[in-house]
């Protein structure tokens, strides 16, 4: 069966119609991704893989005549094949795909600037970044404040948005990248586009969440902007469908309705806005293409080609058993949370002694762990990051606004000897207590962590006040590979899913 046939009905019986119905009025579609995190197969849930992806692009270029392509940043980190080729099978994709415009998110930064530089060296599309300063940079010279494209006479300004590096980019990754508020400079941008550039319509690409814990997010661009009429988002993972219910109307400075997109995480949606080029004044249409199973069909060559130098090493890393496991591991639940700030404490206590808790971020699972065999591939897969388990001398007041900041993302991982209650009005820890006593603002604790995390990452600010007594010689999910190997030594693990962070 033709691939097109085959996913017509889900995929662009929409985009047909437009072309159908609208015969005289000239439209712009834009296709938009975001936080891939280095999806090249179909996850665990069966959903996204660049295959697929490609097909939607190629049906709906086929059916639209305006078609652009638009990543909204993460391309990368999440899988083994960032691990492998530290981001160039994903560069070659997005190639291959042939994407327009690219913003960055804050993981393209995982291996430093000058990594980063090197892969973006070669990109197709057109890279755009408002609010970062890269003069002196490693990415002097490869990014433009702003695109202007032109479709059907009109002219649409596009912009690049994003997050303050500092507290969410390791220390060291982001060396001569300076940062001008998100808020400000699109609002600056989205006039210049319309006043000097002359543009009908602006589009912000942004990379700084939804409506994250720390603001500003897109719904506080859209709530401060006057000129801005699309924000395609990125970073938070957050799956804005309109067919749920979620808010995509978001009224402006001038309580003008603005459409504010995302389309989830690992490729499982492609976003579509079809832009009326004639009707500017209205809302776009948007809707989210699933990229699924439907999709699969005869498979592109040339994406065949650029994965296969790789994928002989992420399948060996995928089948070399390490350890096992009595129950499934979710990626979001509280068992291999506590698992990993369990074991925080046991490496912790390895490197310099005695340790008083243990902590360890959400944000630093990517992946879930089966019930039954665990493989290497699986434990990097879950903890892909180039962190280290690094023990700090803390003063209690500076571990109470830690927690705090934890308290403000729904609570974080903490060892079993801790328990935290916060409120979920205020966001603010209540009580803390380890090993059964309350938390002692003036006391020094040893703690357990990360090294992103002791350096101020995931904005807990406070951390960066301890002192460095130990620091792994080797990136986490060594260590913990070394773990299953030898400390377990073939016992299954069985983790608890006890509460330890409680909104009360």
């Amino acid at each position: 069966m033709n691939l097109y046939r085959q996913i017509l009905p889900a995929a662009v019986a929409l985009a047909l119609m437009g072309g159908i119905q609208n015969v005289s009025a000239e439209h712009l579609v834009l296709l938009h991704t975001n936080d891939t995190h280095s999806q090249i197969y179909p996850d665990a849930d069966g959903l996204g893989g660049i295959q697929r992806r490609k097909a939607v692009v190629d049906s709906v270029r086929a059916v639209r005549r305006n078609v652009m392509l638009i990543d909204a940043g993460d391309i990368v980190q999440g899988t083994l094949f960032f691990n492998i080729g530290g981001g160039q099978v994903e560069e070659k994709l997005m190639n291959a795909l042939g994407y327009d415009l690219r913003i960055l998110g804050n993981h393209e930064f995982d291996n430093g600037a000058d990594s980063l530089a090197g892969n973006l060296a070669g990109a197709k599309a057109e890279l755009l970044s408002t609010n970062y300063r890269l003069d002196g940079s490693p990415l002097d010279g490869l990014f433009k404040k702003y695109a202007v494209r032109t479709y059907g006479g009109k002219r649409i300004g596009f912009m690049g948005i994003n997050l303050r590096p500092e507290g969410m980019i390791a220390e060291g990754n982001y060396d001569g990248v300076g940062y001008l508020d998100a808020v400000a400079a699109a609002n600056s941008t989205a006039r210049y586009l319309r006043d000097v550039e002359g543009v009908d319509a602006v589009v912000a690409v942004t990379h700084v969440g939804y409506s994250p814990s720390e603001p500003p997010g897109d719904l506080d661009i859209a709530a401060a902007s006057k000129d801005i009429d699309i924000i395609i988002g990125g970073h938070s993972h957050t799956l804005v469908d309109p067919a749920s219910g979620h808010m995509h109307r978001v009224k402006n400075a001038d309580g003008r309705e603005i459409l504010v997109a995302q389309a989830g995480k690992r490729g499982h949606y492609v976003g579509q806005i079809d832009i009326d080029l004639d009707s500017l004044s209205a809302l776009p249409e948007y809707t989210l293409i699933r990229v699924d199973g439907r999709l699969d069909g005869k498979a592109d060559p040339e994406i065949d080609a650029i994965i296969e130098p790789y994928r002989r090493g992420v399948d060996s890393l995928m089948t070399l058993k390490v350890g096992e496991s009595a129950i499934a591991l979710d990626r979001d639940g509280r068992p291999l949370l506590n698992f990993v700030a369990d074991y925080m404490v046991t490496r912790g206590r390895q490197l310099a002694g005695d340790v008083d808790l243990g902590l360890i971020n959400k944000g630093g699972l990517r992946t879930s762990l089966p019930k039954g065999d665990i493989t290497e591939g699986m434990v990097i897969n879950m903890m892909p990051f180039n962190n280290y388990t690094t023990v700090i001398e803390l003063k209690g007041s500076d571990l109470m606004d830690a927690l705090d900041v934890m308290a403000r993302t729904g609570g974080n991982g903490v060892s079993r000897n801790v328990a935290v209650e916060y409120s979920p009005v205020s966001k603010k820890c209540t009580s803390v207590r380890i090993d059964g006593k309350p938390l002692d603002k003036d006391k020094v604790y040893r703690v357990a962590t990360i090294d992103y995390l002791a350096n101020g990452g995931d904005y807990m600010q406070s951390l960066r006040n301890g002192k460095v007594v130990a620091r792994s010689p080797q990136v986490l999910y060594r260590d913990l590979l070394t773990h299953f190997r030898t400390d377990l030594k073939g016992k299954k693990i069985k983790p608890s899913g006890e509460n330890r962070f409680k909104a009360k």
